[in-house]
């Protein structure tokens, strides 16, 4: 895919995910004001009634030049990163749509509203049993992890 017809989906996305956010997520001023398309910051907040009522965390999405055939970077930013079983202290994600389970049907939308899901369901803070080991020696970049997905229970 050519870089302009990454640009255009973004754009389209862009637009979409602007004027009409799944609930709980926004594009952070940053992200509207820098016209990057290459890089959104998303704000999102914990959904109410479950254990991340009332806190609110950053993502951010980098895009690469393969997108939509390859899933963007996602990783959590910022001083709060939600403690949870499959999101590390470094704010990588463990989720099979971000890796193994990317299709291009999938948008910006769909990865928040995956997150949120991922959050909601969570029935105790904590972190995975390898955080400490996995922060330590983790690349910079979430898409250079070569994930085990091994427990869908949380």
């Amino acid at each position: 895919m050519a870089p302009g017809s990454v640009a255009k989906r973004l754009r389209k996305e862009f637009s979409n995910f602007h004027s009409d956010p799944p609930q709980g997520v926004r594009l952070h001023p940053d992200t509207l004001s820098s016209g990057n398309m290459g890089q959104w910051m998303v704000l999102v907040d914990g959904a109410e009634g479950t254990l991340y009522a009332g806190e609110h965390f950053v993502l951010e999405l980098t895009f690469r030049d393969k997108y939509p055939f390859e899933a963007p970077s996602v990783k959590f930013v910022g001083q709060a990163i939600p403690m949870h079983p499959h999101i590390y202290s470094n704010g990588h994600i463990c989720l099979n749509i971000l890796t193994d389970d990317w299709t291009p049907a999938l948008t910006v939308s769909s990865i928040c509203i995956s997150i949120l899901s991922m959050l909601s369901s969570c029935t105790e803070k904590k972190k995975p049993p390898d955080d400490s080991m996995y922060v330590a020696f983790a690349p910079k970049d979430p898409k250079k992890t070569t994930w085990l997905y091994d427990d869908d229970t949380v």
